[in-house]
């Protein structure tokens, strides 16, 4: 498959994806200069920034997305810190070739600052969550979470590197499942597995041995 990843940040979900060997063949910045556009030309992979101010509404932003996304053949999408919704006719075209990555156990803390959400409701587990992208705010159907121990004494800035390293082993093999088919977001809205209970189970103790 070849994959768009929506940025708008440092791009740190972008470096694992690539590590991993994703066919990542366009990346798409909602704002300039970030950190994730350096990543991409640093892997050469083809980007196009997308700003806001550049267009009246969101149906017309989104006509731009589809635009470059069609112009570079993409298959699916991985979000990675790219904070705009996507309309519903984005969605319709890629139905179930969306994927986002969030950082709390959802529909814990959902929307904007997660991290600090958990931390301050004080919390003694968050996580990281992988979910296909409906048309609600991070309510799509969960394919896999990872969670994360927040002790007592830990401060904002030692429960954000946990969980951005949970994010950095979990988003990768969620997205090679699906461009392997081993999983896919069913008709019906559920998640769907291709490969054996076994396999599944073995996928599940290497996320968590890792």
């Amino acid at each position: 498959m070849k994959w768009a990843v929506l940025v708008g940040g440092t791009g740190s979900n972008l470096h694992a994806l690539l590590e991993q060997g994703i066919a990542v063949s366009l990346v798409v910045s909602h704002r300039e200069g970030v950190g994730a556009l350096g990543i991409a030309r640093d892997y050469h992979v083809p980007v196009e920034v997308i700003t806001a101010k550049t267009y009246p509404d969101r149906a017309q932003y989104d006509q731009a997305l589809r635009y470059a996304l069609q112009k570079y053949q993409i298959d699916a999408i991985a979000m990675a810190g790219f904070l705009r919704w996507l309309t519903p006719a984005t969605i319709d075209v890629y139905g179930g070739r969306i994927l986002n990555i969030h950082p709390s156990l959802l529909p814990a803390f959902p929307g904007l600052n997660a991290i600090e959400q958990a931390y301050r409701y004080g919390v003694r587990w968050t996580g990281v969550t992988v979910h296909f992208v409906d048309e609600g705010k991070d309510t799509g159907p969960v394919v896999a979470q990872l969670p994360i121990r927040i002790d007592p004494g830990d401060s904002m800035a030692t429960v954000e590197e946990r969980v951005h390293h949970a994010e950095h082993r979990l988003y990768p093999k969620v997205v090679e499942a699906m461009d392997k088919g081993w999983v896919a977001l069913g008709h019906d809205g559920k998640i769907q597995w291709q490969v054996s209970q076994e396999e599944v189970a073995k996928w599940v103790s290497g996320l968590y041995s890792a």
